[in-house]
């Protein structure tokens, strides 16, 4: 049986007018191993057209190609791909090397898509440049080697597979007489091994040293002469070129297509050949992740400081209840809550409470001893102070007393401050009153304690729209209220008085009278407070409360989830602004990715040319988006930790405190993000490279 059969093979390319060009017509040949034919031709006479038919580049054809007697026409894609790797070795005129690879890189890459071990990839290659002369080069890149050294390279990388047939397209072309003759020796010495070397070619030096010549002319076969006095290189087991084929045949049962982590590794050496442009790629990216994890641990840093400073204030045996909205439905508003109408509502709910207890195998009750209540109230700046001087006679900073000073809120003191730190002083009593740090300010003292012991006047007008209270010290028998402590809320209210009055002595001053009639309608509280035995008591009863739809905890819960909605609507800006930021790397990835296509078209094709599938070619360039996610992913997490570092220790400086919070998941986020993104902006151009025509990619300039 013949190596290679061609019946009846007709070539039609269609030409833009909608006519066909007859490429090759009726074209009928043998070839048997061993052969060492040379095709020859003027150019546009067809020859590289038959060889690219032959070496299964190409196969919209008429007629029959027969390899051992099979017909490459009927072979499927993916078996084509096969048979390429398998049964062909191409040799190109302009070599065809991967310019960033090494000369053993670009010699085994023929293995690497078959899956060989890397120990045995290596030892066949070196073996072969070993025998070509080039062992010395094997660690230097195409650039560095003559014209005549990378074309022995190049059939190098065609032996490798050691495949029954080498096509070789002008091998000496673009060699000097001297280098062509070396070059002709070796595809020589491979024919007389036993392969079918078939060269195409327009040169008559290369047709003289041929067993046979085919002459082709507007792609018709013209003349097929056998040379009688063809001599064969005498054969010396130590200059054999290609090793017995039970030796190197790979084993059918081996997987034998390109491993994802071939594949890695193959993009890996593809980025590093561009790795400025790469680590350009992934900084880009990682400013965008830098501006997303960032405005993450801010949001979650100014909701920990919230958290935390409400935490400080209240106590773990201590219930707060708060109404959460009213009769008609409206929502409360955390710093302007609304009051319980009357005790029945007040006595309805503790029986409620205790009642669930009881069910729920709790021995704890709500009774007059563990329940107190508490008053809180915006005053929208109506209410005010006036500052009487103190024992020792001190005034403010211009020598006079301060009068009418806003006073931002009113708060009966929650019974849990007394067992808190935060007191600077004692918990106000009966006529005494608590005020927040900005009072110090205010009154133009440095610290805290100097403020303790003055006296004030309050007058706290408006209270709502149908209810007036009045605070006025014609009312308040006992004298005019002393500052017995200052209240350390830190920076919540800083800088806005709020005072702080218990509930009894509250109490004694208030009235609410109807502003038509006059008429006295009562005091109720605007926060009830149980103190349990125990926090899994407290637990209960507040998750209990949170199952109730007009009931809610305690101010500074309320607070802490009004600024956390606040807070995380800001954030949620802040992400969709980062999010634009990495669509916009996205593209900028598909971008550069489309452009590398582009530049690597002729690489596609010499790997297509030596039997890689379509699948290997997706596969090479999603691993090198997937590694410029990773990298990029890195470069954030990085940067990100850096400027987090910076900010942290300027706020500090700047603020006293630092609200941005890392929190670990929002790394694996944001490498989560950059990787899919990056794999996503590389599914394009894999899809593109991998349709890319062999033909038409190793013509690509």
């Amino acid at each position: 049986m013949a190596e290679l059969e061609i019946k009846n093979l007709n070539k039609y390319y269609q030409l833009g007018n909608k006519t066909k060009f007859h490429a090759l017509t009726d074209i009928n040949l043998t070839f048997e191993k061993g052969e060492l034919v040379s095709i020859v031709g003027e150019s546009g006479s067809g020859k590289s057209t038959f060889m690219n038919l032959i070496g299964g580049l190409d196969s919209d054809f008429e007629g029959e190609i027969n390899v051992n007697g099979e017909n490459i026409k009927k072979l499927t894609d993916k078996e084509l791909d096969e048979y390429r790797k398998k049964k062909i070795g191409f040799v190109f005129q302009s070599f065809n090397l991967i310019p960033h690879l090494t000369i053993l890189d670009n010699v085994t890459i023929a293995l690497t898509l078959s899956n060989v071990k890397e120990s045995e990839k290596v030892q066949k290659a070196t073996e072969i440049l070993e025998r070509l002369g080039l062992k010395a080069q094997m660690k230097k890149k195409p650039s560095q080697l003559s014209g005549g050294q990378k074309q022995r390279v190049a059939i190098a990388r065609a032996l490798i597979n050691d495949p029954e047939i080498i096509l070789a397209d002008e091998p000496t072309g673009a060699l000097d007489s001297d280098t062509t003759l070396q070059i002709l020796d070796i595809l020589k010495e491979i024919a007389d091994d036993g392969k079918l070397v078939i060269m195409v070619t327009h040169s008559e030096k290369v047709a003289s040293i041929s067993s046979r010549v085919v002459e082709v002319a507007d792609g018709k076969i013209i003349s097929d002469k056998y040379k009688s006095d063809y001599k064969k290189t005498k054969k010396h087991k130590a200059n054999k070129l290609v090793a017995k084929q039970e030796e190197e045949q790979i084993s059918k049962k081996k997987k034998t297509n390109l491993s994802y982590f071939s594949a890695i590794k193959l993009a890996f050496h593809n980025m590093w050949a561009s790795k400025v442009k790469n680590f350009l790629i992934a900084f880009g990216v990682a400013i965008s992740l830098v501006s997303l994890i960032l405005m993450l641990s801010f949001g979650s840093g100014l909701t920990d400081y919230i958290s935390g400073l409400a935490d400080s204030y209240t106590n773990p045996l201590y219930v707060s209840i708060s109404k959460s909205k009213d009769e008609n439905g409206n929502q409360s508003n955390p710093l302007n809550p609304l009051g319980f109408d009357k005790q029945e509502e007040i006595d309805s709910l503790i029986a409620d409470i205790n009642k669930q207890l009881e069910e729920n195998g709790y021995e704890f009750r709500a009774t007059e001893e563990n329940v107190s209540y508490g008053f809180n109230k915006m005053t929208y700046g109506s209410a005010s102070f006036t500052f009487k001087t103190n024992e020792e006679g001190k005034y403010d900073e211009n020598g006079e007393s301060i009068a009418n000073k806003g006073v931002f809120y009113v708060y009966t003191t929650p019974p849990y401050y007394d067992e808190t730190k935060m007191i600077v002083g004692n918990i106000s009593g009966q006529n005494e009153v608590m005020f927040s740090k900005a009072v110090t300010k205010i009154l133009g003292y440095e610290n805290d304690e100097d403020v303790i012991g003055a006296k004030i006047q309050i007058n706290i007008p408006i209270f709502g729209i149908n209810t007036e209270l009045a605070v006025d010290s014609e009312l308040n028998l006992t004298g005019n209220p002393t500052i017995s402590g200052i209240v350390d809320v830190s920076n919540m209210f800083e800088n806005f008085p709020v005072i702080y009055v218990s509930y009894n002595y509250l109490q004694s001053l208030i009235r609410f009278t109807e502003t038509t009639t006059g008429k006295n309608l009562g005091f109720y509280p605007y926060s009830i407070y149980i103190r349990t035995d125990a926090e899994e008591t407290t637990n209960f009863i507040t998750n209990y409360l949170n199952s109730l739809d007009n009931y809610s905890g305690s101010v500074e819960q309320q607070m802490v989830s009004m600024f956390t909605e606040m807070i995380s609507t800001i954030s949620t800006a802040l992400a969709i602004i980062a999010g634009i930021s990495i669509v916009v790397a996205t593209i900028m990835i598909l971008v550069v990715l489309y452009m590398s296509v582009t530049e690597r078209t002729r690489e596609i094709g010499v790997l297509k040319s030596i039997g890689a599938r379509r699948k290997d070619i997706k596969r090479i360039f999603s691993s090198e988006s997937l590694l410029i996610g990773l990298l990029s992913g890195i470069v954030g997490i990085v940067l990100a930790l850096v400027f987090g570092g910076v900010l942290i220790i300027a706020l500090k400086a700047i603020l006293g405190f630092a609200p941005i919070s890392f929190r670990w998941w929002y790394f694996l986020v944001a490498l989560g993000i950059s990787i899919v993104i990056s794999i996503l902006a590389g599914l394009m151009p894999a899809a593109k490279a991998a349709k890319l025509d062999p033909v038409e990619s190793l013509r690509h300039e």
